[in-house]
C-alpha cells in the first residue's frame, strides 16, 4: 500500500497524535491544520519521524482552499491512501438559547462541511487506485445529543456520521473504505471552549489523544479486504 496519508486538525489533540503514531511507523502525512505554527510545534514532536510530514496551512471550512491543499499534497507527495479528518471545534455559548448564527456557521464548516470537503478532493485519486481508507473522528454526540455538546456540534457530528456512511454505499466497488469513530471524553484543548471546562481531576479519568489515534490506526491497518465501519470508545 502507498503509505501516503493527510491528517486534518494535526496541530493538536487527536490529529496531532494520529499523524505522529502515522510519521513513526513511516507514512508520509500532510499535516493540515489552520494555524501553521501549531503544525510545526507537531513536527517537532514527531522525533525521528519529523522528515517524513509535510506542513499544510489550510482553512478546511473553505472549499477552495481545500482544492487548492490537496493539489499541492498531491503535488509534492503522491497519491493519498488514508485521509484523517480529525479537525475539530465548538464554541462555548452553544445551547439553543445563546447559540449565534455565525457560530452556528462556524461550527459546521469546521467539523462537518470541512471533512466533506476534504473527502471529495481526494476522493476522485483514490478511485484510481482503487484503494483507500478514510477515518472520521467523530464524536459520542454523533450518536446521541447532549446539553454539554450543543446543537451545532451535535448537527455537524452526526453529519460526519452520514458521510461516512455514504462513503461505504457508494464506494464500496471502488476499494474505498471509511469508518467512524465515536470518543466519548478526551482530555484535548476543545475541553477549554466548555461554558464550564472540566477540572484537572476530571481530566485524569478521560482518554487521551493517543487512544484514539489507536484507534485510527486499527481502522487503516486491516487488510484491505475488511473495514471496521464504526468504533464507540469511552473512558473506563
Amino acid at each position: 500500500m502507498n503509505k501516503i496519508a493527510v491528517v486534518t486538525g494535526a496541530g493538536s489533540g487527536v490529529g496531532q497524535a494520529t499523524a505522529i503514531k502515522l510519521a513513526q511507523l513511516g507514512w508520509r502525512v500532510a499535516l493540515v491544520g489552520r494555524r501553521e505554527d501549531a503544525l510545526r510545534e507537531t513536527v517537532q514532536l514527531a522525533g525521528q519521524g519529523s522528515a517524513n510530514l509535510l506542513v499544510c496551512p489550510c482553512d478546511i471550512g473553505k472549499a477552495d482552499a481545500v482544492t487548492a491543499m490537496a493539489k499541492t499534497v498531491l503535488e509534492k507527495l503522491g497519491p493519498v491512501a488514508v485521509l484523517v479528518n480529525a479537525a475539530g471545534t465548538n464554541v462555548p455559548r452553544r445551547s439553543l438559547a445563546e447559540l449565534t448564527m455565525s457560530d452556528y456557521h462556524a461550527v459546521l464548516d469546521a467539523n462537518m462541511n470541512g471533512a466533506y470537503y476534504c473527502v471529495q478532493a481526494f476522493l476522485p485519486q483514490m478511485r484510481a487506485a482503487k484503494s483507500g481508507t478514510i477515518v472520521n473522528v467523530v464524536s459520542e454526540a454523533g450518536k446521541q445529543a447532549s446539553p454539554k455538546a450543543g446543537p451545532s456540534y451535535v448537527i455537524s457530528k452526526f453529519g460526519m456520521t452520514g458521510l461516512t456512511q455514504c462513503i461505504n454505499a457508494e464506494e464500496r466497488p471502488n476499494g474505498i473504505r471509511a469508518c467512524s469513530i465515536f470518543p466519548g471524553d478526551i482530555d484535548t484543548p476543545l475541553l477549554d471552549k466548555r461554558p464550564s471546562p472540566p477540572p484537572a481531576e476530571a481530566r485524569k479519568k478521560m482518554m487521551r489523544s493517543e487512544d484514539i489515534a489507536d484507534c485510527a490506526l486499527l481502522a487503516i491497518n486491516l487488510p484491505q479486504r475488511a473495514v471496521v465501519e464504526e468504533i464507540l470508545v469511552r473512558p473506563l
